[in-house]
């Protein structure tokens, strides 16, 4: 079955948030409405297959994994957003066993829209925030 990619004729700030709920119902899978069929993320060409993946390698950690939105500022082709993120830690993450913790963690990215899709991501997390709320340190995080 060939799947058919369908740009989305949306203001930015819709586009994001009708993604930003797909993606909190863990349907990575299905990104192609949203996500260019090859995006750049923090500089890497991938695929919308693959960025999918990466998301889903998240929520197979954090099971419960959740992305609140504080924060959206359209330039465009720029959406800039701060959001919440929170899950309960049930599987490998980094090299950390599964601690059953909750965390919260601070995520800011930048999205380029191009053709009614995201076609470019730059985002960064407290990541050593999350790691101490699992209780580990630096020096016991492997890569």
């Amino acid at each position: 079955m060939t799947e058919i990619s369908v740009s989305l004729d949306l203001e930015p700030d819709e586009l994001y948030r009708r993604y930003l709920k797909r993606c909190n119902q863990h349907r990575f899978g299905e990104l192609s409405e949203f996500v260019a069929d090859e995006v750049q993320l923090n500089g890497e060409t991938i695929t919308v297959e693959t960025y999918g993946k990466r998301l889903h390698a998240l929520v197979e950690a954090f099971p419960d994994y959740s992305w609140q939105l504080h924060h959206l500022a359209v330039d465009p082709p720029w959406l800039a957003v701060h959001l919440l993120d929170r899950g309960t830690h049930h599987g490998p993450f980094h090299g950390v066993p599964a601690t059953g913790r909750t965390v919260t963690t601070q995520e800011f990215a930048f999205y380029r829209i191009a053709a009614g899709k995201i076609s470019e991501v730059w985002v960064t997390g407290d990541d050593l925030s999350t790691f101490a709320q699992l209780g580990w340190t630096p020096g016991e995080i492997s890569q």
